[in-house]
Order: structure tokens, then C-alpha cells, then sequence
């Protein structure tokens, strides 16, 4: 759904990061939090974001363990809770710029000898 040109104004006020490409999570969250009056069903969310029904469920689930979404059969919604939404955020940003400064690492090359094999 996104557009291959904004108007200039847009393009101008946004933070340099604004158009970077999101992953499915961050979607999700994005999409209930613009959307905080209602509660969706999960194969809605997945068609208005062009996602697999069961990769938006599996997604929710994960969400609600964390508490950033609420959920009463077969609805899902954002939380009302929003200081731990936006530590998350926080946390996720920092997690993102480690990995853009540091590059995501593989567990075998953090591997010693005295380490158990990881299966």
C-alpha cells in the first residue's frame, strides 16, 4: 500500500528515518495505534496490511505476552498502557541501532569451547 511519491511538504517535515521500511511487528503496532478507537479481528488486520492471516496472529499473541496489545475473542486492540508501549518502542529502537552499529550477530561465531552446542 505505500506510494512510490509523497508531496514535498511531507517529504520535508519528516525525520530522516520516517520512510525506512517497517517489519511486520512494527506494522501491526503502527496499525492499532492509528487505529485506537476500534478492535480488529486478526484476519482484518492481515488484509488492510497485505499479510498472511496466520503470521498476524502469531504476531498478536507474541504482542499480548508482552502486554502491548489486549485481546477478548476474536478481537485485538492496542494498549491502554501506554508508558509500557513506548518503553518497548525505546527498548526496540536500541535494539535496531545496535544492530545498525554493530551488525546482527550469529550465535556460532559467539561460540567457546565450553559452551553447549545449541541445537
Amino acid at each position: 500500500m505505500s506510494s512510490d511519491a509523497i508531496d514535498i511538504e511531507t517529504f520535508e517535515n519528516a525525520d530522516d528515518d520516517a520512510f525506512a521500511a517497517q517489519n511486520d511487528t512494527e506494522r501491526i503496532v503502527v496499525f492499532l495505534d492509528e487505529h485506537d478507537d476500534r478492535a480488529w479481528k486478526a484476519a482484518t488486520i492481515a488484509e488492510r496490511l497485505e499479510l498472511e492471516t496466520d503470521t498476524v496472529s502469531a504476531i498478536l499473541s507474541r504482542l499480548k505476552e508482552r502486554g502491548l496489545v489486549r485481546h477478548k475473542r476474536p478481537y485485538w486492540a492496542i494498549t491502554t498502557d501506554t508508558d509500557r508501549l513506548r518503553a518497548a518502542y525505546q527498548l526496540h529502537q536500541r535494539h535496531a541501532a545496535a544492530d545498525d552499529q554493530y551488525g546482527d550477530e550469529e550465535l556460532e561465531e559467539l561460540r567457546t569451547d565450553e559452551m553447549e552446542k545449541v541445537q
